[in-house]
């Protein structure tokens, strides 16, 4: 069975919330799931990943909550070289703060891409202004994300 790797980046547990929300999603397309809340480098790095997911909400102005910012700077100063790793990316963050909107998913991305990851389809990026709850827009981009991706193996 293929491992699913869902990283969590969240201040309030609102990102948390969405990793737990889309699990069965990933269960049911047939792949094994592990959320890691408190993320290291060595959890994306030390065992194999066939695919990632990262949900990360924005905190201050466009930074990484604290418990991502570990995993952030080990990707930074390491380069462990990432070609191999397919992910996607839940970007969660309020328009009223303008140009740091998803500022910290913004970031991780890049980061990846950096490291020679490749991200599948487009970044989701919900915003609290439009969404009161995010797995509401979530868990459908999930689902067709699996769907347009062919990620179903079950």
């Amino acid at each position: 069975m293929p491992m699913l790797k869902i990283f969590v980046g969240t201040m309030y547990g609102g990102a948390l919330d969405v990793a737990e929300q889309v699990k069965p999603l990933f269960e049911e397309a047939g792949y094994e799931v592990a959320i890691f809340d408190q993320p290291t480098l060595d959890d994306l790095i030390g065992s194999p990943t066939d695919l990632a997911l990262f949900c990360v909400s924005t905190t201050g102005s466009g930074d990484l909550p604290g418990n991502i910012v570990p995993f952030a700077r080990d990707l930074e100063e390491q380069s462990p070289g990432l070609g191999g790793l397919r992910y996607g990316l839940i970007a969660l963050g309020d328009s009223s703060y303008g140009d740091t909107f998803c500022g910290a998913g913004r970031h991780l991305d890049a980061l990846l891409e950096g490291q020679g990851a490749q991200r599948l389809g487009e970044r989701l990026e919900v915003d609290a202004m439009e969404t009161f709850m995010a797995d509401d827009e979530a868990l459908p981009w999930v689902e067709q994300w699996i769907d347009n991706q062919q990620l179903k193996v079950a």
